[in-house]
């Protein structure tokens, strides 16, 4: 278990630490030019995605996610006192790659988003980014588990582009951005919900894609 939850705390920390670092890199050199730098913050996200799932799937099942490890217990393939560990190890090692971001680019250490992410459009597309990555790994899981990692890598680069709220889709991921008034920073009040759009999305696409993959037994 102690290596799961390492797997868990240092492949989140990781994935963070892609999506600032990269955000305030983009932003710096994109001129103003707003959408080269969402793409440059775009391409190493889904690249780190691919590295870490292949890296760390065999440890932990490299969910990064709560509410990839809420889709799991759902489906009874991790326990409820795992699960909860697993987020405990998720958030920390989220916010602790946003710090670590912040201290390599020589940016305050405590640094709140101002960057505010609210409204219907907002939340649609992130239940959309949320219910489409839970579809993308359990139907990569039931038909093609060795695409897997490279399945979400390249889902998350084209969701970034195609859903309104850029595709946070991981409930981790948006607290941790709450902590960076940067490129990829949230508005910690925004963050709330967020968090509640993607875990309602993720039971919804659980159940829904028992029944598409034609499993069989019940799904709880």
């Amino acid at each position: 278990m102690i290596r799961r939850l390492m797997a868990e705390w240092l492949g989140t920390f990781s994935l963070l630490a892609t999506v600032i670092g990269s955000g305030i890199t983009a932003e710096r050199l994109a001129g103003g030019n707003i959408a080269i730098a969402l793409l440059g913050n775009t391409i190493p996200t889904g690249a780190i995605l691919m590295v870490l799932i292949l890296v760390f799937r065999p440890i932990s099942g490299a969910h990064f996610n709560p509410a990839v490890t809420l889709v799991f217990a759902i489906r009874k393939e991790i326990t409820v006192r795992d699960s909860i560990y697993y987020v405990l190890a998720q958030v920390s090692g989220g916010i602790a790659g946003v710090l670590i971001a912040h201290v390599m680019f020589d940016i305050p250490l405590i640094y709140p988003s101002t960057t505010v992410r609210e409204g219907m459009g907002q939340w649609v597309g992130e239940f959309v980014a949320t219910f489409g990555l839970i579809g993308t790994i359990l139907g990569c899981q039931k038909n093609r588990s060795d695409a897997l990692p490279y399945a979400v890598g390249l889902y998350i680069i084209a969701a970034y582009w195609f859903t309104s709220s850029t595709s946070f889709a991981n409930p981790a991921v948006t607290i941790a951005r709450g902590f960076s008034n940067t490129f990829a920073g949230i508005l910690p009040n925004d963050v709330a919900a967020f968090v509640a759009v993607q875990l309602v999305a993720a039971v919804i696409a659980t159940f829904f894609f028992h029944w598409l993959f034609d499993e069989g037994k019940s799904v709880i």
